[in-house]
């Protein structure tokens, strides 16, 4: 029967210099030569049964100390090297391992400057939005990985992209769909680049939404996706062939630095363009005109998704035919922030997103379901706001359904013109909002989940406010 063997000799080292003994005393001790011990301290030997036994008998010494949590602190390590600010120096998973047996405190010293180094760029971060709010510059930046780099991008840009919108129109007049817009896409790339699309089962694909075969020239969908989920997939394949000038041309326009980061800018540019293809802008804005921007009849009249609808809206910038100034932002249940889009309607220094009251966090409690309603921030400009959760692809039995959601605002005067307008008319008044909460001074508030960095607190022992973050 074979030993169970541990290389703990980091652990016995420590537990040996706790003990106050040299490395001769512990060996007689053990019954084992110096040299061997000094072998086990630097892991060329392991642990035996024997050896843990005989350690737990003569220095009383707690086995489960041995085992360690070194696991956890290279967990928490890997968190530290997966920063853009360290590219290039990432170790190995057994290097971090080993430091974290071999010197944990210099470990945990590791993680706390990284902690505050976090803490520092929030701060930075919030202050550089003070700035911004109060109509100051800030040179203020800090290392980003491509995905950063693309989303600040698409945030601080007209999300509409004149050339890929005529480009895409003028396609679907060619197409001449009628109502079977998926068959004459199909149709299209057969005959005319020889693509035959195909809808795989889910064990044939299980971690992919489509692939592109550029040797059978095919192109494989996953069952996963709903229909209008895998007619943007054959409208992104068609918009890469048919459009690719307008589609470089406008990524050209975005400065972005490295060819990862232009690699996904042009993966959105193509999203975009389905979308134009699918929902052509002339059509499409008289549609939302006529239907007062109700977004389910919309979906319905293309066939399209919510999700999709509400992309489609925020790109109405035609400076010819306008449509509302829609702005975007989707989240998931943790707080995280996939997308904002709609430069030309987003008020950057009022309107930051991380507001707790706002409807988009409560779309959560009722999934599917849209809610809407007024929302002002501190400076007086009120909005109107729309939030609805959408989910991903289609799941199997015991599989965790992707939930986000998805916030459309627009200024309270331009939302007079649909028809969720009529619901911040009729309700008794408008939900406060702030930029976020390290940012906001809107005292007595119950959502409240961080102190304002613009205000001392003003903690009383004899008065206790709604919030835990009384300020003065």
């Amino acid at each position: 029967m074979a030993e169970n063997k541990i290389f703990a000799g980091p652990r016995v080292r420590r537990m040996r210099n706790g003990l106050g003994l040299t490395q001769t005393s512990m060996a007689e001790g053990l019954g084992i030569s110096p040299s061997y011990l000094n072998l086990i301290e630097r892991n060329q030997r392991p642990l035996t049964v024997q050896l843990l036994l005989k350690l737990a008998s003569v220095y009383k010494i707690d086995l489960d100390e041995l085992q360690g949590e070194s696991g956890g602190v290279a967990t928490q390590l890997r968190e530290v090297f997966a920063d853009p600010l360290l590219t290039g120096e990432v170790p190995s998973p057994q290097e971090l391992v080993e430091v974290a047996d071999a010197a944990p405190n210099v470990a945990g010293g590791i993680m706390k400057l990284y902690r505050a180094y976090r803490e520092q760029a929030e701060r930075l971060s919030d202050l550089a939005g003070l700035m911004a709010r109060d109509g100051q510059g800030s040179s203020l930046s800090s290392a980003r990985l491509p995905i950063d780099e693309v989303r600040d991008a698409f945030e601080h840009c007209s999300y509409y992209f004149a050339a890929i919108d005529d480009a895409a129109e003028t396609f679907h007049e060619q197409l001449k769909p009628g109502d079977d817009l998926p068959a004459a896409l199909k149709t299209w790339l057969q005959k005319t680049h020889g693509v035959v699309v195909r809808t795989l089962p889910i064990h044939a694909m299980p971690n992919l939404r489509r692939r592109y075969d550029r040797h059978s020239m095919r192109l494989f969908l996953s069952e996963r996706l709903s229909p209008f989920d895998r007619l943007q997939e054959m409208a992104m394949e068609a918009c890469l062939l048919m459009l690719q000038p307008e589609i470089q041309a406008s990524l050209e326009t975005l400065d972005l630095s490295s060819p990862e980061a232009k690699r996904l800018a042009r993966f959105e540019l193509a999203r975009y363009a389905a979308h134009a293809l699918i929902m052509p802008y002339g059509s499409f804005l008289a549609a939302a005109q006529r239907f007062r921007y109700d977004l389910d009849l919309l979906a319905s009249r293309f066939q399209v998704s919510f999700e999709q609808v509400a992309n489609r809206l925020v790109s109405l910038g035609r400076s010819s035919a306008p449509g509302i100034a829609f702005f975007l932002m989707e989240i998931d249940q943790a707080g995280n922030r996939f997308r904002k889009i709609g430069a030309h309607g987003f008020p950057h220094s009022s309107f930051g997103g991380l507001c707790p009251r706002l409807n988009i966090h409560a779309a959560f409690s009722q999934p599917g379901q849209l809610m809407a309603e007024a929302a002002e921030v501190l400076d007086g400009d009120t909005f109107l706001t729309i939030a609805r959760t959408i989910e991903g692809p289609k799941t199997a039995f015991g599989e965790r359904v992707r939930r986000t959601a998805i916030l459309l605002a627009c200024d309270i005067t331009q939302g007079a013109e649909t028809i969720y307008g009529d619901v911040a008319r009729v309700t008794s008044g408008t939900v406060g909002i702030g930029v976020s909460c390290r940012l906001c001074e809107r005292s007595g508030c119950l959502s409240r989940a961080q102190a304002p960095v613009t205000r001392p607190l003003g903690l009383d022992e004899m008065v206790t406010g709604l919030s835990v973050f009384d300020f003065q």
